[in-house]
């Protein structure tokens, strides 16, 4: 997952879009940039790292001009190397940047086409930079000097046909504004807005509505399943519809864990879907264990705390804060490596012991994917002196490999997979076990926005809204994905670092 952000303004945007990206943080901590444009100049910084890492003033103060576009990313499958942060960038036609959130399931196939068809050459194994080439070819095919609105909004349509996936992306083109468009399902969330100033409208896009709260813009809309938005470098907007068949199934994990409770996306708040989730799951707990001997309700922080505080609630018992997070410590189911991962969940929380001693406690997650972490926290409740530990996931299990831009485990590596919950209840340690239920998960979101008839729940179902997910491509990624292959990559960019310093 990724947080892309664009702004065109009547002043310099370079220190809007870093307080955009900090805003956005939690959705990318692998790698930040920021390309903003001047007339006929463009500048950019990108690097690996956090964004009060990888920018610093002597890089801010070179970030001129009044639009710009900003990324934070996690790694998805492939290279995990600075050459893969983004804004990328291609020069013909007009000077072309983009920063991408999603997954393109159909990658090889257009690279290919690129350089056979468009004679465009691919850098990097990054998906987002094939999505720039199939918009920049797109726009050069119309063969023009210069373009307008309608020619922007004949290349995404362009971009629609051929690309097939999760895309929700900002493009900078050099002198004539800011495009934003969305795929036809909306899988990726992309949200806009606007705020008045005295030298008249500035607008904004972003992955999430907390990034346009932040900096005083205010929210109009989702971009539609399909919609482009196209903001002149003058300052206004115009937009279309540029699928053909657009169906709206946005991803229901967005709401589980993703986003920040304080975002609104897909005009559903985060934070109400998850006080729904935990109602939910209180229901199932009573129709499946109307004697539970359940004393406390504790979360693991920080994305569970909203569904555990109304599951308490509906529960009749007391909700306590019962772990100290460091906040220094990345997100465990994205880290590489199991060996990290398992060192960084005893480094990133700490078990209040009075909250836990000779209690039964009910430990709520927002999921569990791994089951690596979940395992170790209910050890650590245990040496903490609970007398009985259970669990419960706000989500139903994930069984199944994430195609559309999360950086999720391969198939073999879900604890889910293949397992029934009394076998996952055992394997992590839990004296019982229990999860939502998908058609209650959906029930709690789609509350919000009863025009979503469909969710993205492929991690749940195995079954992808866009198609073309075949067991070959799935083996594929399993191959880029496991944790022996990205030690391998790792051990690569090691060797190459490493020879690039003893030369």
């Amino acid at each position: 997952m990724c947080g892309i952000v664009g702004i065109v303004a009547h002043r310099e945007v370079n220190q809007s879009i870093y307080d955009a990206l900090t805003v956005l943080q939690h959705r990318g901590q692998d790698a930040a940039g920021i390309m903003t444009g001047e007339g006929s100049k463009l500048y950019l910084r990108k690097d690996n790292g956090l964004v009060r890492d990888v920018f610093h003033t002597r890089h801010m103060l070179r970030l001129r001009g009044n639009m710009g576009i900003g990324h934070v990313r996690y790694p998805t499958a492939g290279c995990e190397s600075s050459a893969e942060a983004q804004p990328f960038y291609v020069n013909s036609p007009y000077g072309i940047s983009l920063a991408h959130n999603g997954n393109l399931i159909n990658s090889e196939e257009l690279k290919d086409n690129l350089f056979r068809e468009d004679l465009r050459h691919i850098n990097t194994e990054s998906d987002s930079e094939v999505l720039l080439n199939v918009l920049a070819h797109e726009l050069q095919r119309l063969n023009k000097l210069e373009i307008n609105e309608t020619d922007v909004f004949t290349a995404i349509a362009g971009v629609h046909r051929r690309c097939r996936g999760a895309y929700a992306a900002v493009a900078m083109i050099t002198g004539y504004g800011v495009v934003a468009f969305r795929d036809p399902h909306g899988i990726r969330p992309l949200v806009y807005g606007s705020r008045e100033t005295p030298e008249g409208t500035e607008f904004m896009v972003a992955s999430e509505s907390v990034a346009l709260d932040s900096l005083g813009f205010d929210l109009i809309a989702d971009v539609q399943p399909g919609e482009a938005i196209f903001i002149r470098h003058d300052g206004s907007m115009v937009l279309q519809q540029c699928a053909e068949n657009p169906q709206y199934a946005p991803c229901i994990f967005e709401h589980v864990y993703l986003a920040r409770p304080d975002s609104i996306i897909d005009n559903v708040s985060v934070y109400k879907a998850r006080l729904r989730m935990g109602e939910k799951l209180a229901q199932k707990i009573v129709r499946e264990r109307p004697d539970h001997d359940i004393d406390v309700v504790i979360p693991i922080p920080d994305t569970s705390r909203t569904a555990a505080l109304q599951l308490a609630f509906n529960l009749g018992v007391k909700y306590r804060e019962g772990f100290i997070k460091n906040r220094y410590i990345g997100r465990t189911f994205i880290m590489p490596g199991q060996q990290q991962r398992k060192k960084s969940v005893r480094q990133k929380l700490n078990a209040i012991e009075l909250e836990f001693r000779g209690k039964n406690v009910m430990l709520v997650d927002d999921s569990i994917v791994r089951g690596t972490t979940s395992g170790q926290i209910i050890q650590m409740a245990r040496e903490a002196g609970a007398k009985k530990v259970y669990f419960a996931s706000a989500a139903p299990p994930v069984r199944f490999a994430n195609v559309y831009g999360i950086d999720m485990p391969t198939k073999s590596e879900l604890i889910a997979h293949d397992r029934t919950v009394e076998q996952i209840a055992t394997e992590i340690g839990a004296d019982w076990l229990v999860f939502q239920d998908l058609e209650d998960l959906i029930a709690a979101v789609r509350r919000g926005n009863k025009k979503i008839t469909n969710f993205d729940c492929s991690v749940f179902t195995g079954e992808y809204v866009t198609g073309g997910v075949g067991e070959e491509y799935l083996e594929n990624l399993e191959r880029q994905r496991s944790d022996l292959a990205k030690e391998d990559r790792r051990m690569s960019d090691h060797e190459v670092i490493e020879l690039h310093n003893s030369a």
